[in-house]
């Protein structure tokens, strides 16, 4: 009978849990199949869609799972691209393997220079610091002959992953680069879920909760954040090394604060603390921010669109402070259920 009683639970978190798999899969299949049926403009604002939200869900790992709001996210994102745009030759297409560890090589390496310093303050003091290492970036960029200055660069030719005279993989064409954005979206939604569950995830979410007693239980917090805030900034690199190829060019304004304040906008509209939330949120935002700048659209008040997007904005928070995945009362049981699972999980680590 104590056997039946142990087991049930455990066979139900099992089916929760594969169960939780379906949706995310299901959209991941339905992403592969669309090419098939969209024009070539459709196709470039899905795959624009997929890379923020790639940078979404970097920001959701720092905002959303360990509790720290970063307003220079944008400079890893920055970085990533101008690496990209400076390791790709002239005179032939760059190779993927190089290019690509190189830029998240430099995001991450920034990210953690960033973060043993800015960790060391808190609030609204570690808010500032991140912004002022994302806009000493931009001016490096903006003030200098390094990237082009305000012109920014221009990547010559796409890269391509080649295995003797046979071409694997030319990010040249719009195919190839939209499985392959899309296989980011998943190795990066799938990382993310797995950092959740895991011992790590569960430490990072006591810090959320209360990082002073998870430093009374024994914990290194600095050193589990520090870790947190470097994944954060090579996944960023990775959404800015697939928005450098995409763009075939690269500008300071993808370090600058109004990059990082969108992202943080997206994971907010979405719904903080929930990884679909973030990718819901990209979504959102990138639609809302075409639909209003299409004078096919609204005519003359495209060219306002900030101002229609930011009131949008507005009504949409206060409409769904949960989030848009609040808005069939998914978030609500989302966070019941990431309240337990954290409570949980810092039982497990020993934090009571």
């Amino acid at each position: 009978m104590t056997t039946t009683t142990l087991a049930a639970p455990t066979i139900m978190s099992r089916h929760h849990r594969s169960m939780g798999w379906i949706v995310p899969l299901a959209v991941l299949a339905g992403l592969a199949l669309l090419p098939s049926f969209m024009s070539p403009y459709l196709q470039d604002l899905v795959l624009k869609i997929v890379i923020y939200a790639v940078f979404a869900l970097s920001l959701e790992l720092l905002a959303g799972t360990t509790g720290l709001v970063s307003l220079g996210h944008a400079g890893f994102f920055g970085i990533a691209a101008y690496v990209a745009a400076l390791a790709s030759p002239e005179a032939e297409p760059g190779a993927v393997l190089r290019m690509l560890p190189l830029a998240l090589l430099a995001a991450g390496a920034y990210a953690a220079l960033v973060g043993a310093l800015s960790l060391r303050t808190k609030g609204v003091y570690f808010i500032m610091v991140t912004l002022a290492f994302a806009q000493m970036g931009f001016y490096v960029f903006h003030d200098t002959s390094i990237g082009g200055g305000s012109d920014g660069m221009y990547l010559t030719l796409r890269p391509a992953l080649a295995m003797g005279d046979a071409t694997l993989l030319d990010l040249d064409k719009g195919s190839h680069m939209y499985y392959f954005a899309l296989a980011a979206l998943a190795f990066t939604f799938g990382l993310l879920a797995m950092v959740q569950r895991s011992r790590f995830g569960k430490a990072l979410a006591g810090i959320r909760i209360n990082e002073q007693r998870m430093r009374a239980a024994g914990y290194q917090t600095y050193w589990y954040k520090l870790a947190a805030f470097v994944l954060a900034g090579v996944l960023a690199g990775l959404a800015g090394f697939l928005m450098a190829v995409k763009n075939g060019a690269v500008n300071p304004e993808m370090l600058s604060w109004h990059e990082s304040g969108a992202v943080l906008l997206m994971i907010i509209l979405g719904g903080l603390g929930s990884l679909r939330g973030a990718v819901l949120g990209a979504v959102a935002f990138v639609l809302l921010k075409e639909g209003f700048s299409s004078e096919a659209l609204l005519g003359s008040l495209a060219a306002r669109w900030q101002l229609t997007l930011g009131i949008t904005m507005i009504f949409l928070v206060a409409l769904f402070p949960r989030g848009l995945v609040g808005m069939a009362g998914l978030k609500g049981r989302l966070s019941r259920k990431q309240g337990r699972n954290a409570a949980a999980g810092t039982a497990r680590l020993g934090v009571k």
